[in-house]
């Protein structure tokens, strides 16, 4: 469908590629994988038209659409959001009109006849081609796109000027998607969306028809969604089948081979240049000297790509909080006539991995300046535990940084002595090398700032960490770094993400923020969003409210005309409770047994699934894993279900004043 043609590019002495010969066929899903400034964005601009390359040519095909969504600085005004997103339909639209101008004209008795018969096969003509081209469905199709992006309905009127900037690329990207272009080139379509959001045009990319080109941070993005890694590096492109995960252990495999070809031919190199050296200025030897040095100049030598650093390190020893860490109860924060939180209730523990979650805009951060005191609640209390030493990292953290200073001098400023022979490790991970550590913070580029602000955090002692949205603007390689570190810290955290690796890795407790009120789950992200998806058929398959018995009260007791009708209602009142009681421990019994038995017979499927799922290469075809692994989450998350119903019905059992509705 596309292809590069010896496609050279260079930016003064730096060249990004030399050469490259390489193609994409329709319908592929192609992740492009690569060091920060290997070229990837600048690939991108070249297939989509914006640059020139210096040499070599791109070929396409007469009438490819290509659609590209760089990483920011879009912005849209002058319509409502529904117009702007339905542009992507102009022909269509322009036909719609045309078909209304033609129903008006055809209306008008004046028109001469023969003009009303050439209208009428016109407007037949255009009536079928916008039902062909499924015109009627336009506004159906932009509705869904803007609500999968995260568009509220009343929303769809809203100037697009009063969008921010993350919402703005929303848009542009709602505007490619509805657009279907050939081609679709995407430049971290995922920076400003969140979970929802990610996981809806996950599966619109999944079943998108044509070829998309994309660059993403998110490794469970790629692993979802594309089905061929072109690596960026040694000014060519290097392509390997399969998602991100298949990618980095090919890559691994490849950069060892390459490794020990390296090590071969040094090796090989070093004999001969022995060889040359030792017997130069032999006569008898001088034909196989020449032959030597022959070969030598034949030698193409293997290059090898640096390898990437990989940081390890400790986080600065912190005194161990308390048990309780920090408390909200009945906390309300408002602002203005927006209620973010009404009697907010919140218990975080000592060793909570806690991510929070919900859509922009819920409340998210807000829930993480009351945690960190940094905004107090409008009503209600919050509560922070005995040696609580907490470190906050906000979505601005960047900006707060001295300008001043410059990159080594920041992260030594407030660190601990025995943390600074790590510091030029530390920048490192963060890609910062070199002489770049001497640049001053004033002259760094946001993504920039970002990524020495995380470093700082590292370096300094603390037993609870509040992390606001950490992962912004790091490449893979800076995100495993800050990843591992998270996952080696031994006391609370509670942290805002959008990456789900990095969820999926970190926690073990799950708060959904949204409706003025934050849910804890317990388990992780995944079991978490199992839940949801399943919530609506749990209750569906529930009892109604109504159906459930009443619990028994006791009728007043009629005030007795003498001593021997008291004792008998009291008797039979007695008689009754014994009968009530006897059902109700029958009944819990039964209800007991049931339970114990089914809990067995999941326990005993975990167990087979568990089996299967350890048996080697299960996981090398992820379409057929898929399945069983959901089967084994689901039957983990019933077996939860059923103990918890059981403890209940244990805990009833052991009260001998437990009313029949318990059961």
């Amino acid at each position: 469908m596309i292809q590069l043609s010896g496609l050279t590019k260079a930016f003064g002495d730096r060249v990004l590629l030399e050469g490259v010969t390489w193609q994409i066929t329709p319908g592929e899903r192609v992740g492009l994988s690569g060091p920060n400034g290997a070229g990837k964005t600048t690939l991108l601009r070249m297939l989509a038209g914006l640059d020139e390359p210096d040499a070599g040519v791109i070929v396409k095909p007469g009438g490819l659409t290509v659609g590209y969504l760089p990483q920011d600085g879009l912005t849209h005004a002058g319509r409502s959001l529904f117009a702007e997103a339905s542009l992507a339909f102009e022909p269509l639209l322009d036909l719609k009109a045309e078909m209304h101008a033609l129903e008006a004209r055809l209306g008008d008795p004046v028109v001469p006849a023969a003009e009303h018969d050439r209208m009428l096969e016109r407007y037949a003509e255009a009536q079928e081609e916008f039902r062909r081209r499924d015109g009627y469905t336009v506004d159906l199709r932009v509705a869904t796109v803007l609500r999968g992006l995260g568009f509220a309905p009343d929303e769809f009127d809203r100037p697009t000027e009063t969008f921010s900037g993350g919402w703005q690329m929303r848009i542009a990207l709602a505007k490619l998607l509805l657009g279907n272009p050939d081609l679709l080139l995407l430049d971290e379509p995922t920076n400003h969306l969140d979970l929802d959001a990610r996981n809806w045009l996950e599966d619109y990319l999944v079943s998108y028809r044509n070829a998309v080109i994309l660059v993403s941070h998110d490794r469970y993005f790629l692993d979802a969604v594309v089905t061929r890694i072109t690596e960026i590096g040694l000014k060519t492109l290097t392509d390997y089948t399969g998602n991100y995960s298949g990618y980095l252990r090919e890559r691994d495999a490849r950069m060892e081979r390459l490794r020990e070809a390296k090590r071969r031919q040094d090796e090989e190199v070093a004999r001969m240049r022995q060889f040359i050296d030792r017997f130069r200025y032999q006569a008898t030897r001088a034909s196989q000297v020449q032959s030597r040095i022959k070969m030598l100049e034949k030698v193409v030598s293997i290059e090898i790509p640096p390898e990437r650093k990989r940081v390890h390190f400790a986080f600065p020893s912190c005194a161990r909080s308390g048990r309780l860490v920090l408390e909200l109860k009945r906390a309300t924060k408002a602002y203005g006539r927006t209620v973010v939180f009404r009697t907010l209730d919140l218990h975080l523990e000592r060793g909570d991995r806690i991510a929070i979650l919900g859509p922009n805009g819920a409340g998210k951060s807000t829930l993480m300046r009351l945690l960190s005191g940094v905004e107090a609640p409008d009503a209600g209390t919050r509560a922070e535990g005995h040696q609580v030493v907490a470190q906050y990292f906000a979505q601005d953290e960047a900006t707060r940084l001295d300008p001043s200073l410059n990159v080594y001098e920041t992260l030594a400023a407030g660190s601990p002595d025995q943390m600074v022979p790590a510091i030029r490790n530390i920048l490192g991970g963060f890609l910062f090398s070199g002489d770049d550590v001497y640049k001053p913070v004033s002259v760094l580029s946001g993504g920039e700032r970002t990524r020495l602000a995380v470093a700082r955090m590292l370096l300094r002692p603390a037993n609870t960490l509040l992390l606001d949205e950490p992962t912004n603007h790091l490449d893979l390689d800076s995100k495993d770094v800050l990843l591992e570190a998270l996952e080696d810290f031994g006391g609370t955290l509670v942290f805002v993400s959008h990456d789900r690796h990095f969820v999926d890795r970190l926690a073990t407790k799950v708060v959904e923020v949204g409706g003025g009120d934050a849910v804890l789950y317990p388990g992780t992200y995944e079991e978490f969003h199992w839940r949801k998806t399943h919530q609506d058929e749990a209750a569906a398959a529930a009892p109604p409210s109504s159906a459930r018995p009443p619990k028994a009260k006791a009728a007043p007791a009629a005030r007795p005309k003498d001593e021997r009708r008291a004792d008998w209602a009291t008797r039979r009142e007695a008689e009754a409770v014994i009968r009530r009681r006897k059902r109700s421990d029958d009944a819990r019994r039964r209800r007991i047994e049931d339970l114990e038995a089914r809990i067995a017979d999941r326990e005993q499927a975990i167990r087979d699934i568990e089996a299967s799922m350890a048996a080697p290469g299960f996981y090398d075809d992820r379409e057929a894993a898929r399945p069983v692994i959901d089967r084994h989450q689901a039957l983990m998350w019933e077996v939860g279900d059923l103990m918890n119903q059981w403890e209940a019905l244990q805990t009833a059992a052991n009260e001998p004043d437990a009313p029949a509705s318990d059961v």
